[in-house]
This record gives C-alpha cells, sequence and structure tokens, in this order.
C-alpha cells in the first residue's frame, strides 16, 4: 500500500503506533462522555461492569477483523485494477485505510486494560503473557490453515508469489467467525457469574 502523506513516507513499522493514538483519543471520551451517560442509565457508581467492559472489548475484535476482511478485500481489488497482482510496487490505495481496524484495536485494548487501581499490576502482567501466548497460537493457526486449504487443486490461503495472491480476507473472515464464537463463548460464562456482595469484597 501506499505509505505517504504527502512528501512524508511513513515506516510500515510504525503502524501500531495508531492503536496509541486512538486509546489516547479514548480516554478522554471515556472518562467524560460515555461513564458518566453509563452512571446515568445503569444507576451505577461504575457506569460499566467489568464483565461489560470485557464484552465490548470482545465485540470489537469481531468489527476489527470483519474491516480488516473489508479492507483486504478493497486493496486486491485495487491490484487486479491496475494489473498489479504481480507487482511487488506499492498499490495506489493508502494506508491508511488500515487505520479503521486499528482503532477497533485501540478500542479493544483500551477496554480490555481499564482495570481496577488494586488489579493494574496483575492485568499489565497478564495483558503481555496473553499477548506473547496469542503470537505463538498465531502461527500455530497459520499452519493449519495453509495445511486445511492446501491441496493438489488449490493454493494454501496464506501462500503465494506475493501477498497479493494469497487469500487473506478468507483467513479474516474465518477469524471473525472464531472470534464471534468466542463472544458467544464468553456471553455464556458471563450471565451465570454473580459478583460478589461489597461487604465481601
Amino acid at each position: 500500500m501506499d505509505t505517504k502523506i504527502g512528501s512524508f513516507k511513513v515506516p510500515p513499522a510504525s503502524l501500531p503506533i495508531f492503536p496509541i493514538l486512538f486509546i489516547m483519543l479514548l480516554a478522554p471520551i471515556y472518562d467524560h462522555v460515555i461513564i458518566p451517560f453509563a452512571r446515568r442509565i445503569t444507576k451505577t457508581e461504575m457506569g460499566i461492569s467489568q464483565l461489560q467492559r470485557i464484552g465490548v472489548g470482545l465485540i470489537f475484535s469481531i468489527g476489527a477483523m470483519a474491516v480488516a476482511a473489508v479492507v483486504e478485500t478493497k486493496r486486491k481489488r485495487v491490484a487486479t485494477e491496475h494489473g498489479l497482482l504481480d507487482s511487488a510496487q506499492p498499490l495506489p490505495i493508502t494506508f491508511l485505510w488500515i487505520a479503521i481496524q486499528y482503532l477497533f484495536l485501540g478500542s479493544l485494548e483500551f477496554f480490555f486494560t481499564e482495570a481496577p487501581a488494586s488489579m493494574r499490576s496483575l492485568a499489565t502482567s497478564l495483558s503481555w503473557a496473553s499477548m506473547a501466548m496469542g503470537f505463538y497460537l498465531s502461527s500455530v493457526v497459520v499452519s493449519i490453515v495453509n495445511s486445511v486449504t492446501g491441496n493438489s487443486n488449490h493454493h494454501p490461503w496464506l501462500s503465494g508469489r506475493n501477498i497479493n495472491h494469497y487469500h487473506l480476507e478468507r483467513f479474516y473472515w474465518l477469524m471473525c467467525v472464531l472470534s464471534g464464537l468466542n463472544f458467544v463463548h464468553y456471553l455464556f460464562w458471563a450471565i451465570q457469574y454473580k459478583y460478589r456482595p461489597k461487604s465481601q469484597q
């Protein structure tokens, strides 16, 4: 994709800055708009419970995968229309399209890490541990997907002459479905969970 903004070329490795920027924008909106509104609706001090925050984060993860699939479909359509499927040069489509999915990922990170002060150290360590496990499992998932989708008649989804021949959009839709199933699984257990009385906390 075209990583230029005017005359400045943005290094691809700096793209993860988008979630941080979105968190910086979301934090004041969350504190001064969402929470006061939620308090008026729920009549509680927290406004949004811990389980609800996690649920919202999971919904954002579904949205991020869906947006990623749509953007990848658009990117490949641009490559086809300009005859650049076999080219390694950047496509005439701005990388800012990717920022849309980073908005959802930033929101996901924000809602997952919004924890009580007494649990912030534990939450931070668990966040990094889950991220490390996620990176490991993602490589396993890629291997499984390539093994299942690759046969004598079809190329693996995540393999090809270059990324334009991959089927990343299918992979993203698969992850979207898996994220949806994960949300349903979470919802099942969250509905049954009962908060402890404040006197026992």
